[in-house]
C-alpha cells in the first residue's frame, strides 16, 4: 500500500478546507486535501455572510472570486405579510466588510479548489477517508479513491473539514445531541425566468409565513434562484403532498409575496429535503485534530451562519497547527473550542429569540430604535466575536431584553 507523509491532512475542499489549505499553504505546510466528490457538485449554503470575507481576503481568494461576477449580497430582507424589515450590512456597529455574495455553491466551491490547484495544493477528489488511527499527535489514515485504490496518509496534524461528512465525529464517536428540536427544510433551485428588473429582483429575502415557518429567495447572477422552506420537521410532514416537487409547488402558493414570481416555474432538480439537520459534537478538538465546520457544529440556516463558522474555524485551526508544527504551544481549549463555541453560543441565542417571536417582533417593531438595529445587524453579518457590541456581549439576554419592553400594539 502506497504511504504519503505529510504536515496537515485536510479532510474536505469546501469552503472551510479551501481557507484552511490556503493558509497553510501560504505557511510553507506540507499538506493533502482529501475530498470524497467530484467537484462542482451540489451543497447548499448558498447565502454567505460578510465576516466570511476577512476570511477569502485572508486566504487571497477575494479578487478572483470576484472576477466570476457572483451576486453580492449588502444585507437581508425579511418580510412577515406587509411589514419589511431590512438590514444594511454598511449600517452595523462593528467594523468589517459591508457585503459578501449570495452564489451557487458548486461554482464557488470549484472556483476556490481551482484557485488552490493553481497554486499547487495537492487535492485528491473522490477519495473517501476509511479509518483514522492516532498515536499522540501523529495519525495514519486509510484512504480509498473511487476506483478502488487504497493508501495510506501519516500526518502530523488532521483538520476535518468535511461538513456533513462528519468524518472524525463519525468515526471518534464525538457526536452530540444538538440543543435546537427537530426542524427540516426543503429547497430547489429555479431559472427566475419573472425576475423583477433592478434591485429588488436581486434581494435575498426570508419571507416569515409563520412563527416557525420560513420561504427564502436567494438569487443568483446567473438568472437562477435558490428557494427552500425551514419548518418544523412536524409542519413538513402535515403539509406533504405525495412528492417533493407537488409539496414545494403548495409551499409557493403559500407565499402571497412570491407566489406570482414563482408559481408554475420548472424546477431545475427535484426539491431535496433535509430533516433534523442540527448537529453538535463532544469536543471540538483532540491529541492531532481539529474539527471545523459543518463536522462540528450546525444550527439552523436563518441567519446564514453556517459558512462563515466554516471559514472562521478553518483559518484559525489552520493557524494555530502551523503555530503547533514551528514548536509552540497551543492551548487549544482556549484558543480554539472557546473561542468558537463564543460565537455559536451568540447566533444560538439569536436563532432561539427567533423561532420564540422575540427577535420577530423587535424586527418587525414600526419604531425600531437605530442604534439596536445597528448593533444586532452586526450580528447577522457574523461578527459575534465583537464583544466591544452589547448585543454580542449580552447574547443570552440582550434582545429579549429589548423586546419585551416593545408596546405589543405598535408591532
Amino acid at each position: 500500500m502506497i504511504l504519503e507523509h505529510v504536515d496537515v491532512l485536510v479532510i474536505g475542499a469546501g469552503p472551510s478546507g479551501a481557507v484552511a489549505a490556503s493558509i497553510l499553504h501560504q505557511n510553507g505546510v506540507k499538506l493533502k486535501v482529501v475530498e470524497q466528490a467530484h467537484f462542482p457538485r451540489f451543497v447548499i449554503g448558498e447565502s454567505l455572510i460578510p465576516r466570511c470575507m476577512d476570511h477569502f481576503d485572508e486566504a487571497g481568494f477575494v479578487e478572483e472570486v470576484a472576477a466570476k461576477g457572483f451576486e453580492k449580497k449588502f444585507g437581508a430582507r425579511f418580510l412577515r405579510g406587509d411589514d419589511v424589515c431590512w438590514f444594511d450590512f454598511s449600517q452595523k456597529f462593528s467594523e468589517g466588510w459591508d457585503w459578501t455574495w449570495q452564489l451557487p455553491r458548486a461554482e464557488f466551491d470549484k472556483t476556490l479548489t481551482d484557485i488552490l490547484q493553481r497554486r499547487g495544493v495537492d487535492i485528491a477528489f473522490g477519495t473517501t477517508v476509511e479509518q483514522v488511527v492516532f498515536n499522540g499527535t501523529d495519525s495514519l489514515t486509510t484512504v480509498h479513491d473511487d476506483r478502488g485504490n487504497r493508501r495510506e496518509i501519516h500526518a502530523r496534524f488532521v483538520i476535518d473539514c468535511s461538513g456533513y461528512g462528519r468524518v472524525l465525529p463519525r468515526l471518534l464517536n464525538l457526536d452530540a445531541p444538538s440543543s435546537f428540536p427537530p426542524m427540516a427544510a426543503t429547497f430547489v433551485h429555479v431559472t427566475d425566468k419573472r425576475r423583477p428588473q433592478g434591485g429588488e429582483g436581486t434581494l435575498i429575502t426570508f419571507d416569515v409565513l409563520d412563527q416557525k415557518v420560513w420561504f427564502w429567495v436567494i438569487p443568483f447572477s446567473d438568472g437562477r434562484s435558490s428557494l427552500g422552506l425551514v419548518c418544523p420537521k412536524e409542519h413538513l410532514e402535515m403539509i406533504d403532498q405525495g412528492s417533493p416537487a407537488a409539496t414545494f409547488q403548495h409551499i409557493i402558493q403559500q407565499s402571497d409575496y412570491y407566489r406570482q414570481r414563482f408559481d408554475g416555474l420548472e424546477f431545475l432538480f427535484e426539491p431535496k429535503q433535509v430533516v433534523s439537520y442540527a448537529k453538535a459534537v463532544k469536543k471540538l478538538y483532540g491529541d492531532g485534530f481539529a474539527l471545523t465546520g459543518n463536522s462540528a457544529e450546525f444550527l439552523d440556516p436563518v441567519f446564514s451562519s453556517g459558512v462563515c463558522f466554516a471559514t472562521e474555524s478553518g483559518a484559525l485551526a489552520a493557524k494555530l497547527a502551523v503555530k503547533q508544527l514551528n514548536g509552540l504551544k497551543v492551548d487549544w481549549e482556549h484558543e480554539y473550542e472557546e473561542h468558537m463555541l463564543w460565537g455559536v453560543d451568540v447566533f444560538r441565542s439569536y436563532i432561539r429569540d427567533w423561532y420564540s417571536g422575540d427577535l420577530q417582533k423587535f424586527f418587525f417593531h414600526k419604531k425600531v430604535n437605530e442604534d439596536v438595529k445597528r448593533k444586532v445587524c452586526s450580528v447577522l453579518a457574523g461578527y459575534v466575536w465583537d464583544k466591544e457590541n452589547p448585543f454580542v456581549k449580552k447574547h443570552d439576554r440582550a434582545v429579549r431584553a429589548v423586546t419585551h419592553l416593545l408596546p405589543e400594539d405598535s408591532c
